[in-house]
């Protein structure tokens, strides 16, 4: 998870992959709370950018490798699901010696979490604690072997598009309020944007049937 850049004079390209693979594997990951596969290397970027870290209660070996101080109750979320904070660094408390101290007992946040959802979706975050993260985004570029990979692109650009600039037709809570999860949002709604223009489109309706769409997936 993450990358810790050595501010070469000039970063290199980073291979994400094929497109269509990369987001068939993210939406699986996504709907059944699986790791992915993120080609890391020495990166740390994600553990040194002042992420609060959510861990559900059923993560009992997780929970059973993270001293207790550094856990606290997550705001409205149901009782168990805590939050691991970061140091005065903003580092994980885990991260030692430029390294995760419990890798392989890792929480589900961080197995899940790839940074190519960012050019992905072309949204962006900001903040100078941050700044590791963006610099690692935009190094990482798609392989588009055909059309098809290229328009569901184009409908992951528009599902994030529609949900930031258009994010006063929503309910207040309906819409994430961080980027990734935005991001994540716009994943996993994207085929509603396949044939559709929303510039041509019943707005308010198209709102609707995000909820729908994004509802259906998180359904227990």
């Amino acid at each position: 998870m993450g990358c810790l850049l050595n501010f070469m004079p000039e970063q290199q390209e980073l291979t994400a992959g094929s497109f269509s693979s990369w987001l068939s594997d993210m939406r699986d990951a996504l709907k059944n709370d699986a790791e992915t596969e993120v080609p890391c290397g020495d990166c740390t970027a994600c553990c040194t950018s002042s992420y609060f870290i959510h861990i559900k209660p059923t993560e009992t070996d997780t929970l059973s490798h993270i001293p207790d101080e550094l856990l606290f109750p997550a705001p409205g979320m149901p009782e168990g699901n805590v939050l691991m904070g970061y140091d005065e660094q903003g580092h994980c408390p885990m991260l030692k010696n430029g390294a995760c101290s419990i890798y392989e007992h890792r929480p589900l946040t961080c197995r899940s979490y790839d940074c190519r959802i960012f050019p992905a979706t072309g949204i962006q975050i900001s903040g100078k604690d941050k700044r590791l993260i963006t610099q690692q985004a935009e190094r990482w570029k798609f392989d588009f072997a055909n059309t098809d990979e290229m328009k569901a692109h184009k409908a992951v650009q528009k599902a994030a598009s529609f949900l930031k600039n258009k994010s006063q037709l929503f309910q207040p809570g309906e819409l994430p309020g961080n980027p990734t999860q935005l991001a994540i949002m716009a994943i996993e709604v994207s085929d509603l944007f396949l044939n559709e223009d929303p510039g041509h489109s019943d707005e308010k309706e198209m709102v609707k049937t995000i909820q729908k769409e994004h509802n259906k997936g998180h359904s227990v």
